[in-house]
């Protein structure tokens, strides 16, 4: 907002004791500049007549974040219904003032995710992501991390990476909460218990299931753990790999799935007629779970909340564009255990 007459950025610079430089930063809102100083230097700006009140009042408000959610594309409602909540929230600048923008890339492909976190994150304040643990991913979380913006892993966190924050529960607890759960609805009379994950690409789900598995090894030793398939968070691959285990095993009893796209494992269920005796654990509270928790196909649904995981990157991101502790005042996300009984 350069002046052609009156006083110079100099005269500012001179009253609040710093540089030109500093004071160009401050009217141009550009970062780096402490809020405390940032005060000084339009209060000095205010008392030449260089700004007006309203142009102070203005200058002092936060500016818009620009914010880019990556999510897995693919067939998983759960994270669908993120990505239409970070929007949800964001659309009302008075709970989020941001701008945001979601976009939906290859679920398991770290070279297509690596390429939009650069890409998406040149113009943006930060970058929300679901994150595949790989090379790739890594080194990109770290350019953007040098470059000055603010990177927050969502569900699933990434390894020895300079990320900000992560924003999900504790995933090897979750694998054993759903392990403890399984072993007491199924007892203790034997059988076959079947995990579907949808890739080990994805920390979380690998977590998960090692936390399952090693419950199920220290307090349910008479249930088998069977057929773990890989289901890429896909309705129909997850459909085909719940036929043939039922085929395969029939001595079935219970189903944990990984991932998303529970719907999948549902409809084949039903179709087979098992699904009031196959004990069914998954994980997302969405529209499919819900109707298939109260017809009784679903036994237990783990979830957690999407609005606030949306909101608690949000407040992350701009705690840390800010200068503040980036997880300051950020609550905490427990588990969500959810049956037909206490659905919300």
């Amino acid at each position: 907002m350069p002046r052609k007459t009156g006083p110079l950025l100099t005269d500012i610079a001179r009253i609040a004791g710093v540089s030109p430089a500093t004071v160009d930063r401050v009217l141009n809102r550009r970062p780096g500049v402490r809020e405390a100083t940032a005060r000084r230097v339009l209060r000095a700006a205010a008392d030449t007549g260089y700004l007006d009140e309203a142009e102070i009042g203005a200058a002092l408000r936060p500016r818009p974040l620009r914010l880019v959610f990556l999510l897995p594309a693919g067939t998983n409602p759960y994270l669908r219904l993120l990505g239409d909540t970070a929007k949800r929230l964001a659309a009302n600048p008075g709970d989020a003032n941001a701008t945001v923008r979601c976009f939906f890339i290859d679920s398991f492909n770290p070279e297509a995710l690596a390429e939009a976190l650069l890409r998406h994150g040149e113009k943006a304040s930060g970058v929300a992501f679901m994150a595949i643990d790989h090379p790739l991913v890594r080194e990109a979380v770290n350019a953007l991390v040098a470059k000055g913006k603010q990177v927050v892993t969502l569900v699933s966190d990434i390894s020895n990476a300079a990320r900000t924050a992560y924003v999900g529960l504790d995933n090897r607890s979750v694998g054993r909460t759903a392990a403890h759960l399984m072993g007491r609805f199924v007892g203790r009379g034997g059988g076959s218990v079947a995990l579907i994950a949808a890739s080990r690409t994805y920390r979380a789900h690998e977590e998960r299931e090692m936390g399952f598995l090693g419950l199920m090894e220290e307090d349910f030793p008479g249930l088998r753990v069977v057929g773990v398939r890989e289901g890429h968070d896909d309705r129909d691959e997850n459909y085909r790999h719940t036929l043939r285990l039922i085929a395969e095993y029939p001595d079935l009893v219970g189903i944990y799935n990984v991932g998303g796209s529970s719907d999948g494992i549902a409809r084949a269920l039903r179709e087979k007629g098992r699904g009031t005796e196959v004990v069914f654990i998954g994980h997302g509270l969405t529209p499919d779970t819900r109707r298939n928790l109260v017809e009784g196909v679903m036994d237990v649904v783990l979830t957690q909340s999407p609005e606030l995981v949306a909101l608690n990157a949000m407040q992350i991101i701009r705690n840390a564009a800010e200068g503040s502790a980036a997880e300051a005042g950020v609550p905490r996300l427990a588990i969500e255990v959810v049956v037909k009984e206490n659905l919300p």
